[in-house]
């Protein structure tokens, strides 16, 4: 059995390594990632971390794990923004607002899957000019949902949140353990 993880994100990496886990391999999968017509967010981000984690080439009994997280504002689908253009633009939308980040997360074992999304909600303090002009200088914004990271220079800008900060962050640690678990991941070994 091996673990593999369908991600490029050095975040689920890091919270994985907080669990003790090590993938034994790391495969991110290429699929359109776009939302479809009138699609809302919550099912949107469920839908596509179901596809990536189907997507992944693995053997019967390896373990597939693979996550999305999306940036809601409203009914609105914030993704990673294809320019500094765009994630100014996401970050003054969500300046003194508070908005939903939804992170899906899908365990496979051979035709089996598991899966869970965690919402959280956060608040964003009304950011001026030069906070979103340094924030876009920091290059932090780059592949994230919603233009912003709240485990980098972004934190300064998030005086609230009521949810999962690892979910924000991209890997909802407590629903992780627990689809592992269920797949049958030895999580929680000790070794002497």
């Amino acid at each position: 059995m091996a673990f593999i993880l369908g991600s490029g994100s050095p975040r689920r990496l890091d919270l994985l390594a907080q669990l003790g886990v090590v993938p034994d391999a790391v495969r991110p999968p290429d699929i359109d990632e776009d939302p479809h017509k009138a699609e809302i967010p919550r099912p949107y981000c469920q839908r596509i971390a179901r596809e990536k984690v189907r997507a992944v080439q693995a053997e019967a009994d390896d373990i597939v794990l693979c996550a999305d997280t999306t940036v809601a504002l409203g009914r609105r689908i914030l993704g990673k923004p294809a320019d500094a253009s765009e994630a100014a633009e996401f970050l003054f939308a969500l300046s003194g607002r508070r908005h939903r980040v939804i992170t899906a997360v899908a365990v496979r074992r051979g035709d089996r899957v598991w899966e869970k999304d965690v919402v959280s909600s956060v608040k964003m303090k009304t950011l001026s000019d030069a906070e979103v002009n340094f924030y876009l200088s920091t290059g932090d914004w780059q592949g994230k949902a919603g233009g912003y990271a709240i485990q980098g220079p972004a934190g300064a800008f998030i005086p609230w949140i009521s949810g999962s900060f690892t979910g924000i962050v991209g890997l909802p640690l407590s629903e992780t353990a627990g689809l592992l678990q269920a797949a049958g991941y030895p999580l929680y070994q000790v070794t002497s």
